[in-house]
């Protein structure tokens, strides 16, 4: 699989954006040992990485869709079930999560050519925060919008714009990375390219590549074509 569509001819971006969970990071053992901690706590069996890996980008609901399975729907604690879990990982937040193979090489070239870069994330500020606060890759961000920065969160292309704006580089000069359909709507809505993060949390890639980014990566080095 080429890094790139070859449809699309290689541009250079005045700034990059990125997801978070799947996208810079791989935060889904530090998730996942969140949700086997609910799991243990309501005697229900824990779950393996193949279980709440495809889970992590989509929040705490899905994580626990993933432990419970088919007690999920009409478990009558869903509200305290979803505070568990955020409490347990906030307690976590960094154990184990860190840069995917080859961000933090992206980061620096991006920073070397004065590119801009920033993150866009659905995962709330009091999470957001502290998790990247913990990661020293990420201490340069130009620009961090999370998930309740607005009132809307992605596939809106809102927080995105406001991402652009805080980066003082017009969307169509800016290129959003990241491993979700709801990027990939969202950039797009927002005159933004988009790149598919194929090393993150996708369903599959044949899945992932159905959502027409204008680029389909397997590493962040595939992105070196582009700065």
């Amino acid at each position: 699989m080429a890094g790139f569509n070859t449809a699309t001819p290689i541009i250079n971006y005045d700034a990059f954006i990125f997801d978070l969970d799947g996208t810079l990071l791989d935060t889904a053992d530090d998730l996942g040992a969140a949700l086997n901690s609910v799991l243990s706590a309501h005697d229900q069996p824990t779950v393996c990485a193949n279980v709440y890996r495809p889970a992590a980008s989509n929040g705490a609901v899905a994580l626990l869709e993933a432990g419970f399975g088919q007690q999920w729907p009409t478990h009558p604690q869903q509200d305290a079930l979803r505070q568990q879990l955020l409490t347990a990982y906030a307690d976590n937040i960094a154990t184990h999560s860190q840069c995917f193979t080859g961000i933090a090489q992206l980061l620096i070239a991006l920073e070397q050519q004065q590119i801009k870069w920033g993150i866009m994330t659905n995962k709330p500020e009091f999470l957001t925060t502290p998790l990247v606060a913990a990661i020293s890759e990420l201490s340069d961000a130009q620009a961090i919008v999370c998930g309740d920065t607005l009132n809307v969160a992605k596939p809106s292309p809102l927080p995105l714009l406001h991402t652009a704006q805080l980066l003082d580089v017009d969307p169509s000069r800016c290129l959003y990375v990241g491993d979700a359909e709801r990027d990939i709507i969202a950039a797009k809505a927002a005159n933004m390219h988009s790149a598919a993060a194929l090393w993150g949390y996708i369903p599959s890639e044949e899945e992932a590549l159905g959502w027409q980014a204008d680029f389909n990566w397997q590493s962040p080095i595939d992105a070196f074509n582009h700065i």
